[in-house]
């Protein structure tokens, strides 16, 4: 958890960019990632001489001739001087970094713009950096500090207005992680990955979960920190923000690439074994470019259905998926919307609808949603399907979304992976089975309410000539009561 000493770094960062001018949220992340990033590279080189140095292994520096743009250089010269260098020099140098395979950044950096509009704005948030790394250099577990730091930044997207939109709540996005049961050798996938959100989650789940098998294996450390995540997104911003992000949390080349997921470039098929995602409900999309494989499931234009067409498309058979979707594609009568949800039942084995309040996504969004979580088998398999009533996920449900004692979600996860347990379960209960012979016989109609029942109390009331004595007898108090007081005013 990012302490208090370092939020309160943070939130006077923030505000340094704000009062200089820089006031929307993505373009402060975006500048404070590029600074991260050229300030990791001089750690990074000299690291790496260090350990050539120690090895006896040669070692180029990318820095070359060019000693004047290293952060530990720059951040000691006047203002002007590191304006025009930072300017002039250094954004050129970082865009030009592609050309070097052992640039784990590179990528991410080839149109970055510098934004910050003056001299003494720059020297700031300079300081203010140093400051910070200083603080997270003195914590025991710089990685966790590093990666709670950036999740801190990150966070201020979602009270930012429609920006707000990037972001999944985190602890949605730890349920959606804990509900996949998630292993070392895994290949996970997020086809609207936006800031990494549901990857980082992955990571850290894993790194908790199976350090020693993972950091303790070779090849399965290479696997985590190179081949085991993927994400998409068609914002460059976001894939900047989202690659830094999983960086920061200690995954050192990340697959997060520019991908129109939806379309005809996208030529992965029967590749990950997990998708995690929170996919665009109402995103714009080019009908004639949306691959045919996923048009023959769900013949639209919402990207919603199209989606869940993907995931399919994407996952090895025995692969998992579990997204959150909204209401509609629950029950949606269109024949788009019935197909896919067919699909899923029929061909594949649909496990679980757990459905969210409203809330969940305030103050930003009012919309309900629901979590779909499914195996592909190209077989079949669905007997029977678990419906949860999520009631609270931990916070209030209206715009200031203030912290709960008490939450759904532990509950959730515990009654998942315990299923048998669920067998006898009333319809009046939080939780049920429900076949699937019913779901068919109800056009595949995947909302709650279809099957819960609600729970009648009877209730005894008195005789109404009971509550006719009671009237009668505070008629008379009152009336003497009057009596008295009218009395006591005629002295």
């Amino acid at each position: 958890m990012i302490t208090g000493e370092l939020k309160n770094k943070v939130d006077r960062l923030w505000e340094m960019f704000w009062t200089g001018g820089l006031t929307n949220p993505l373009d402060v992340i975006e500048q404070i990632t590029y600074l991260m990033f050229i300030r990791d590279l001089d750690s990074t080189d000299n690291a790496r001489q260090k350990e050539s140095s120690m090895l006896g292994i040669s070692y180029v520096s990318i820095f070359v001739e060019k000693q004047h743009l290293k952060w530990s250089s720059l951040r000691d010269k006047p203002a002007d001087f590191m304006y025009q260098t930072m300017q002039g020099e250094v954004f050129p140098f970082i865009k030009s970094l592609n050309i070097d395979k052992n640039s784990t950044y590179a990528k991410y950096m080839d149109d970055a713009i510098f934004k910050v509009p003056t001299p003494q704005l720059l020297e700031k948030i300079v300081t203010a950096l140093d400051e910070l790394y200083t603080l997270i250099d003195n914590m025991p577990d710089k990685q966790d500090a590093r990666g709670d730091l950036y999740e801190y930044m990150l966070s201020k997207l979602s009270t930012a207005g429609t920006n707000g939109q990037f972001r999944t709540p985190r602890h949605i996005i730890r349920m959606m992680v804990e509900l996949l049961d998630l292993q070392p050798d895994d290949v996970i996938c997020d086809p609207a990955c936006g800031t990494s959100g549901f990857l980082v989650a992955a990571g850290e789940y894993l790194k908790q979960k199976y350090f020693d098998q993972i950091f303790y294996n070779s090849g399965t450390k290479k696997h985590y920190d190179n081949a085991m995540f993927t994400g998409y997104d068609m914002d460059r911003t976001m894939l900047r923000i989202g690659a830094m992000n999983m960086m920061t949390h200690g995954i050192a080349n990340p697959h997060i690439v520019y991908k129109d997921s939806l379309s005809d470039q996208n030529t992965d098929v029967d590749k990950y074994t997990k998708v995690l995602a929170n996919p665009p409900f109402k995103g714009s999309l080019d009908y004639d470019i949306v691959l045919t494989d996923l048009t023959k499931i769900t013949k639209t234009k919402k990207t919603e259905l199209l989606f869940l067409a993907l995931f399919l498309r994407l996952l090895k058979n025995g692969g998992r998926c579990a997204s959150i979707v909204p209401d509609g594609v629950l029950f949606g009568s269109s024949k788009a919307h019935k197909d896919i949800r067919k699909e899923i039942i029929e061909n594949h084995r649909l496990e679980a609808v757990i459905s969210m309040p409203s809330g969940v996504f305030k103050p930003y969004a009012g919309v309900s949603t629901a979590v779909l979580v499914f195996t592909k088998t190209g077989a079949g398999g669905t007997d029977r399907v678990w419906f949860y009533d999520m009631k609270s996920d931990g916070y209030s449900l209206d715009d200031k979304r203030t912290p709960l004692e008490s939450s759904d979600i532990p509950d959730i996860v515990e009654r998942f992976h315990a299923l048998k347990l669920e067998e006898g379960r009333a319809r009046t209960e939080q939780s049920f089975l429900v076949p699937k012979a019913e779901i068919v016989e109800n056009g595949y109609d995947l909302s709650i309410n279809k099957y819960k029942q609600s729970a009648y109390v009877e209730e005894e009331y008195p005789h109404p000539l009971e509550i006719m004595k009671e009237i009668n007898d505070l008629e008379t108090e009152i009336t003497a009561g009057l009596k008295e007081l009218e009395a006591a005013l005629r002295g």
